[in-house]
């Protein structure tokens, strides 16, 4: 069963002559362990299609999926949680909170509700060959170490889904390389079914499938 599935989803902003067509009957299946990436334009869909699956924008038409639970059903209080604990999110600068040292950036998402099967903060920090920071605030790292951090904040609840937004965009090519490898190791030993949007053609040897989104329709580059 997919962890995450979108079925003839259309988002459409605006009225009159002002619409906009952000998500065009755009269908996706991922599964568990699978490390997919979408690439295109910028203004092409990409960001929306991630706010959709995050359960964070409700589209016009169609059905999105999480775990098998249909989120057009489900109401504000489900989606929060949903979103809580079946949902990473990984950002383009890891987003971290400045006042925070990296372990209790890992802490923190711990603290607003039960989580049924929390990974090890101080595991998942050597995971991702961060330990050796722990005490360290965000500004103290460098920005392929934010990232890592940011990896790792969004895989301590155990998510089913992981959405992750340009990771590679203020990196070199080495660190790219790093972090992607990451991610597609994480999503394939822990059964994370991973979405990556990305403008950064040279990481996609390390993805298990490969979608174009152009103008709000989304087609399969390859698999």
């Amino acid at each position: 069963m997919s962890a995450l599935s979108l079925k003839n989803v259309t988002l459409v902003h605006g009225d009159g002559e002002d619409v906009v067509t952000a998500l065009d009957d755009v269908s996706i299946d991922v599964t568990p362990g699978e490390f997919v990436a979408i690439v295109g334009p910028s203004g092409s869909g990409k960001s929306s299609l991630l706010a959709v699956a995050g359960a964070l924008t409700t589209p016009t038409s169609g059905t999105v999926t999480v775990g098998g639970v249909d989120l057009g059903t489900a109401s504000k209080k489900e989606l929060t949680r949903i979103r809580r604990e079946h949902i990473g999110f990984v950002f383009q600068s890891g987003n971290l909170l400045g006042a925070l040292t990296v372990e209790d950036q890992l802490r923190l998402p711990l603290t607003f509700g039960k989580v049924e099967n929390p990974r090890s903060p101080a595991d998942l920090l050597a995971s991702v060959g961060m330990s050796h920071k722990a005490k360290r605030r965000p500004h103290q790292l460098s920005g392929g170490e934010r990232q890592r951090v940011g990896i790792a904040r969004a895989l301590v609840t155990s998510p089913d889904v992981l959405l992750v937004d340009e990771p590679t965009a203020a990196l070199d090519r080495r660190r790219s390389h790093e972090i992607v490898e990451l991610l597609a190791r994480e999503a394939h030993e822990h059964g994370v079914a991973t979405i990556m949007v990305t403008h950064d053609q040279d990481v996609l040897v390390h993805c298990d499938k490969v979608y174009e989104m152009i103008d709000g329709t989304l087609k399969a580059v390859s698999s």
